[in-house]
């Protein structure tokens, strides 16, 4: 795998996970997938700091997210469309922005993890680290 090209105190993947914790309460239905929207962090692994506008447009145009769950029938293999390809949860996955609805999960310490819910047909690949995508 590449190196990230932003510098990460902790693995995105587990900070998100550590983040939004038992997820056992949320359904998710159909052919919908849940996935935690990945925000970059301020500095780069160059250690150029970003300006909070940069950072919070990731609300809006992020393109990575991470699975958290996914419906019964998402991503079956009987469509066409997922003949040879799986995904599953904790996957990072490219989507564009617009085709999900916006969500967000209270996280076990209060705060909230932004997420989208999208069609599984929404979802155009994926990427071994979100930093590979913007």
């Amino acid at each position: 795998m590449p190196a990230a090209h932003m510098f990460h105190e902790k693995d995105p993947q587990s900070r998100i996970l550590e983040e939004v914790g038992d997820l056992s309460g949320v359904e998710i239905f159909n052919n919908q997938v849940l996935c935690a929207v990945y925000r970059r962090p301020e500095k780069t692994k160059g250690g150029i700091l970003l300006p909070g506008s940069n950072l919070d447009e990731d609300k809006y145009q992020s393109k990575v997210g991470l699975i958290l769950k996914m419906g019964a029938s998402a991503f079956k293999p009987d469509s066409e469309w997922f003949k040879g390809v799986s995904f599953s949860e904790h996957d990072w996955v490219v989507f564009r922005p617009s085709d999900g609805w916006s969500i967000t999960v209270k996280t076990n310490d209060g705060g909230e993890v932004l997420c989208r819910i999208i069609d599984d047909v929404h979802v155009k690949g994926r990427v071994s680290h979100p930093d590979h995508v913007w």
